[in-house]
C-alpha cells in the first residue's frame, strides 16, 4: 500500500445511492487534486469481460454461477492492471471504485459457491485502503430503484434481504482478512450521507488528501 496513492472503493447493496455517493465524493476530492482523482467501476465495462457480463446481469446471455464468478474475476484482473493500478503510480493519486471484492463475495455465492470459494477465486485482488459500504433497508433501497427506472431489475436487484445478510458476512471475511471496512447510514438525504462519508474519510485518509467540503450538493 503506497503511501502516497489511495484506493477507495463504495460498497452497498442495489439501491443504496453507492453509485451518486462515488460521483459527488469524486467531485468533491477533485476541488483539491484535479483529475489525480479516478472515478472507476465494477464491472468495468472497457475490461475484459466486461461486456459479457454486463449482457448477463440485463439477462441477455446465461453463464452458469461458477462462470459469472470466474468472469468477474478476469474482469477484476484486467481493470487493476490496466486502471487502478496504473493511476495509484502517480503521486497524491485517489482511485475511487463503485463496487469491488465485496460484491462478488455477495452478488456471485451460491449454495454450492461459497465466499471463501469467490474470496480465493480473487486472492490476488488488490486490498483497498479504505471501503466503505453505506448501509440502507431493503424498503428504502426497492423505492428508490423503483425511482430510478420502471424498466426490469437486472439480475441480481431481488431478494435485498438476503443481499443485506450476505454484506454483513462479506464484511466480517474481509475484515477477518485485515481489511479497512466501515459502515456509514445510507437511508438519509444525500447532503447527510454525503457528510458522514467525508467525515469517516478524513479520519481516515492520509495527510496529503485535502478535503474541501461542497457548499452545495
Amino acid at each position: 500500500m503506497a503511501g502516497d496513492s489511495f484506493f477507495v472503493v463504495i460498497e452497498g447493496i442495489d439501491g443504496a445511492g453507492k453509485t451518486s455517493i462515488a460521483r459527488t465524493l469524486t467531485n468533491i476530492l477533485r476541488q483539491t487534486l484535479g483529475e489525480n482523482v479516478l472515478l472507476t467501476e465494477e464491472p468495468h465495462n472497457e475490461s475484459l469481460m466486461g461486456a459479457e457480463i454486463r449482457s448477463a446481469l440485463r439477462r441477455e446471455r446465461a453463464l452458469e454461477p461458477v462462470e459469472l464468478a470466474q468472469a468477474f474475476a478476469l474482469n477484476r484482473s484486467n481493470h487493476l492492471k490496466s486502471v487502478i493500478e496504473c493511476h495509484l503510480q502517480k503521486p497524491q493519486a485517489v482511485v475511487i471504485c463503485d463496487r469491488y471484492l465485496l460484491s462478488s463475495l455477495v452478488y456471485q455465492t451460491r449454495d454450492d459457491i461459497t465466499m471463501k470459494d469467490i474470496y480465493h477465486i480473487n486472492r490476488w485482488a488488490r486490498v483497498p485502503d479504505l471501503t466503505i459500504v453505506l448501509k440502507v433497508s431493503a424498503h428504502v433501497a426497492y423505492q428508490r430503484m423503483d425511482e430510478r427506472s420502471k424498466s426490469a431489475r437486472e439480475l441480481f436487484e431481488n431478494d435485498l434481504p438476503t443481499r443485506l445478510r450476505k454484506y454483513c458476512a462479506g464484511v466480517e471475511l474481509l475484515r477477518r482478512k485485515g481489511q479497512n471496512i466501515i459502515t456509514v447510514d445510507g437511508d438519509g438525504e444525500l447532503q447527510n450521507v454525503v457528510k458522514d462519508v467525508l467525515d469517516a474519510l478524513e479520519d481516515r485518509a492520509p495527510p496529503w488528501l485535502r478535503i474541501q467540503p461542497p457548499l452545495l450538493l
